[in-house]
């Protein structure tokens, strides 16, 4: 298979007619497999209502279809045909974050495909906040269910090529709409349950969200290894590079002296750090991802530097932590899992 490119410039105007998006929303009204860009990563999208469209999401991205998806729509009356009731606080998070990166689990109305619900009375809906995506789902007037469009296990997309790295000849098209914003993938809130409960953090944080809904709880499990299954894109082992890498908790002298032992082994040593740390280190390959002074643009830079470690051909990789707060704790839950949960703790050694 051949995978087609629809160059779209952002943002578009929403009274314009794009034919390259006409052209990837008859593809996915025939049941086929196209990646988008969303705010927050790119977007592996089908049919949401098609039990083998979305199947082929699954078989593009090499994974089992045992983990709920997300389903995108571009407005409100869309939900109809989607939930069976929307709670008032469901309808306060939507009014204040929507469209945007948080995604609201719902009791569904069974009507969209068994395989985006993975045999769960839940589903999971946004509403980007993007104007491509939300032009795309328009154009082909479908809910699109859609999780990153990468291959599974690798980290999520930030741009078209990352996307093409992974899938080309695996999907029918990407429609390139630049660069993402966010970078992290959108919080998920379960709301079928009497208190709602954060299932995976993003940039829309728990104080923003508590702003709106004092009760939320976030699940412990956002940072332990079994995580609950209905969160959409959080059971499997996500967005690793190819090389091991550690999260250290030390000073920078303790960095120093992993990074020591680790190139008297031989080893090309690799260091994920930001801009105001960048200079303390002596490692073969370092990545700054944004400022330590701004978590958002670490945020949007991570998952760009943990795909050019594999094109570093690193053999192990350090990676500094940040502070569990704000966005902060979206950025430690990605960086926990790409490490496999290795931690590294000065007062451990």
């Amino acid at each position: 298979m051949e995978t087609k490119i629809w160059y779209v410039d952002n943002p578009v105007n929403k009274e314009e007619v794009y034919p390259q998006i006409v052209d990837a929303a008859k593809n996915l009204q025939l049941g086929q497999v196209v990646a988008f860009p969303t705010e927050t990563v790119y977007g592996l999208g089908a049919n949401a209502l098609s039990d083998e469209a979305v199947q082929r999401i699954f078989q593009a991205k090499g994974r089992p279809s045992d983990n709920p998806l997300i389903v995108h729509i571009a407005n409100k009356e869309q939900l109809d045909n989607l939930v069976e009731e929307i709670p008032l606080d469901a309808k306060k998070l939507m009014d204040a974050f929507w469209p945007g990166p948080l995604t609201l689990i719902l009791k569904s109305k069974k009507n969209v495909s068994k395989y985006v619900t993975a045999g769960l009375s839940t589903v999971g809906i946004r509403m980007p906040d993007h104007p491509v995506a939300l032009a795309l789902i328009e154009a082909c007037n479908l809910p699109i269910a859609a999780p990153s469009a990468n291959t599974s296990g690798k980290p999520s997309p930030t741009s078209a090529k990352h996307v093409f790295e992974d899938l080309n000849g695996r999907i029918v098209g990407i429609v390139d709409g630049g660069s993402t914003g966010v970078g992290v993938e959108s919080t998920v809130i379960d709301c079928s349950q009497a208190i709602f409960t954060i299932l995976r953090p993003g940039s829309i944080t728990p104080e923003m969200i508590k702003e709106i809904i004092p009760t939320v709880e976030v699940d412990p499990a956002t940072m332990k290894e079994n995580e609950a299954p209905k969160s959409p894109g959080m059971k499997y082992k996500h967005y690793a590079p190819d090389a091991q890498m550690h999260l250290v908790n030390g000073s920078i002298e303790f960095m120093h002296k992993l990074i020591h032992n680790s190139k008297t082994e031989g080893k090309r040593v690799g260091i994920l750090t930001t801009e105001e740390n960048a200079s303390q280190y002596d490692a073969d390959v370092i990545l700054t991802c944004g400022k330590r002074s701004d978590l958002s643009t670490v945020a949007a830079a991570l998952y760009d530097c943990i795909r050019k470690f594999n094109e570093e051909h690193v053999d192990i990789i350090y990676c500094e932590t940040f502070p569990y707060e704000g966005i902060g704790i979206a950025i430690m839950n990605r960086l926990w899992k790409a490490c496999g949960h290795s931690v590294i703790s000065e007062c451990e050694i």
